[in-house]
């Protein structure tokens, strides 16, 4: 039984014995692999409706690409400002974590432009640095920016992705939409379990919560923006 990873061969394979209409056991012993070796292959790569051999097979390439290297013995190599690469990335999956009410791909690209000098990066650039292929990082940049939080250049050929040192107020607003898309939901709640039945009055509760704490939380973040803002430490106020 041959061992080791499935070539593009391997996967050609599988994805003429789903287009026959084979099962899993079949497509194993085609290929002399183990059943749950298929398995995986095709469940990871669209499910046995939406496996293609070509894109199985970039995908693995990108997972590969983005597998943690093992640690070296050697110390890392600071950067041009003696910064330690591995500390940066550290902080980096440190923000990504942190970003509330962001889409994972989307939190990762925000997190390196904020850990970066120029505050801009292309396509290219966030490839590379992620690891990851250019349709996540596209899919990514089009959420922030459909939120406001990126800004798409054009830098002769290449876009770029910039944000702006307002930029952490907008953040902030994306959090606080999070917040209120949760008080929508409980004040729907209370019409479905009862305004006067015990749930309901958890529920009412809830409501009252969410409401002062977001106002709260609006206005404080609107005072200090307003308050850096006069201080000439960010750029000038958003309309």
């Amino acid at each position: 039984m041959p061992g080791g990873h499935l070539t593009y061969e391997d996967r050609r394979k599988i994805a003429e014995g789903l287009a026959e209409g084979l099962t899993y056991a079949e497509i194993a012993r085609r290929l002399g692999r183990p059943r749950s070796t298929i398995g995986r292959e095709i469940a990871r790569n669209g499910g046995p409706h939406g496996y293609r051999a070509v894109r199985a097979q970039q995908a693995t390439g990108w997972r590969a690409r983005r597998r943690p290297h093992p640690p070296s013995s050697s110390p890392a190599i600071a950067d041009a400002n003696g910064r330690d690469p591995r500390a940066v990335q550290e902080l980096e999956e440190r923000l990504t974590a942190r970003f509330g009410g962001i889409p994972t791909m989307a939190a990762r690209v925000m997190a390196a432009l904020f850990t970066s000098d120029t505050g801009n990066m292309t396509v290219a650039d966030l490839t590379e640095r992620l690891r990851v292929s250019p349709a996540s990082i596209s899919k990514g940049v089009k959420w922030l920016e459909q939120v406001g939080l990126v800004k798409r250049e054009r830098d002769n050929r290449r876009e770029r992705y910039s944000i702006d040192a307002d930029v952490w107020y907008r953040a902030w607003l994306v959090g606080m939409r999070s917040m209120t898309l949760w008080a929508d939901t409980v004040r729907e709640g209370v019409d479905v379990l009862g305004a006067h039945t015990p749930a309901g009055i958890r529920l009412q509760t809830a409501s009252r919560f969410f409401d002062l704490i977001s106002t709260d939380m609006a206005q404080a973040a609107e005072h200090y923006r307003q308050t850096f803002s006069d201080a000439g430490d960010v750029s000038p106020r958003l309309k």
